[in-house]
């Protein structure tokens, strides 16, 4: 089946060619700004559970909060809205017994952010773009959460695949151009998520480009699945990822040599937006913007990023640095690869010719 191309993989790939592109930073932080109360979360959605903290579900009952944050980072220089949809899924509005909403929240976080983000491409023709943000739910398909019963699993990958189809199809309704999976803590997550999208696009008759984002959550490199860096690109590269690349993790620094390891091996873009900084024992991120910018700052002068954001505890003013640091600096050119058998286990495997 030949899918209609994107034109949204077009546009980006064209700003992509002339500079460095900026997402946008953290959502939950910025949230937890504005003082929100239990009335402000549950509206007049006439939910059986406490909303408070169910950021996904403002979209529904106060969407001037998540616009006012997707127009303060355009402001600061985004050139990308990720949605405010990370846990807008049925598995994890299941803690908040809002799963018969998980379409409407989806859609309309989408049109969100479609809506600003066209208001700003339309005042200077820059290209804007939406990201429809796919968490990675509370469970894992790799590992047991049962240390007595190590073959256990809440939930299966057909199951989980249904979930996220049903997520990406609202985004895309919405006026998604690109499904982020991000913050993917084990492969098998991510890879029900392609097979999600790859549906979709099928149905649809037209091409849903992917953005994949790993998390580390150790400082060998590896995600909570165990696979290193290397092994994850190779483990999920059919997708041919519009983007692959890091985020949240342990802040900047910890992340240079594995953004450099992947920035030398995958044939896609790189797109790296990580936490500003570890959390101090409040729970609060104290890295100030421009210490931010100048760790990502690095990765840019090295040729090593297409793309540059924020994750937990950034705000529009860390973006707003990162774009002035890098703004005038060439994109990282994509590698020519040698042609090879690429597999991963937990470690990458290349065949010898």
């Amino acid at each position: 089946m030949t899918l209609t191309p994107s034109l949204a993989r077009a546009r980006f790939e064209a700003a992509a060619a002339e500079r460095i592109l900026i997402t946008d930073g953290a959502f939950g932080t910025q949230i937890q700004t504005k003082g929100l109360v239990e009335a402000d979360y549950a509206g007049d959605l006439g939910l059986s559970h406490d909303q408070k903290g169910n950021n996904d579900i403002l979209a529904l009952t106060r969407p001037d909060v998540p616009e006012s944050i997707h127009r303060a980072y355009f402001e600061a220089g985004a050139d990308i809205a990720e949605t405010n949809t990370f846990s807008a899924n049925k598995i994890s509005q299941a803690d908040y017994g809002a799963e018969a909403l998980v379409e409407a929240i989806n859609r309309e976080s989408a049109a969100l952010a479609r809506k600003v983000a066209d208001e700003f491409e339309a005042k200077d023709g820059r290209p804007r773009f939406v990201a429809g943000a796919i968490g990675p739910t509370n469970k894992t398909l790799s590992l047991s959460p049962d240390v007595n019963d190590p073959g256990y699993r809440e939930i299966d990958f057909d199951y989980l695949t249904q979930v996220y189809r049903e997520q990406a199809a609202a985004l895309v309704e919405g006026g998604a151009d690109f499904i982020l999976i991000e913050t993917v803590f084990d492969t098998l997550n991510a890879k029900a998520g392609i097979m999600a999208v790859k549906q979709l696009e099928k149905d649809l008759g037209r091409e849903i480009p992917i953005m994949l984002s790993m998390t580390l959550t150790d400082l060998s490199g590896r995600n909570l699945s165990g696979h290193t860096v290397e092994a994850f690109w190779y483990a999920v590269r059919h997708a041919r990822p519009l983007t692959v690349g890091l985020n949240c993790s342990f802040g900047a620094t910890q992340l240079r040599p594995h953004v450099k390891s992947l920035s030398a091996i995958a044939d896609t873009y790189i797109m790296i937006y990580p936490n500003a900084g570890l959390p101090n024992e409040l729970g609060e991120y104290d890295e100030m913007p421009d210490t931010t910018a100048g760790f990502v700052g690095e990765w840019a002068i090295a040729g090593q990023v297409n793309v540059l954001g924020g994750c937990c505890g950034s705000s529009p003013a860390h973006i707003a640095a990162m774009a002035q640091k890098v703004a005038g600096l060439p994109p990282r050119k994509l590698p020519d690869l040698e042609t090879k058998t690429r597999l991963a286990g937990l470690e990458p495997f290349i065949m010898a010719a």
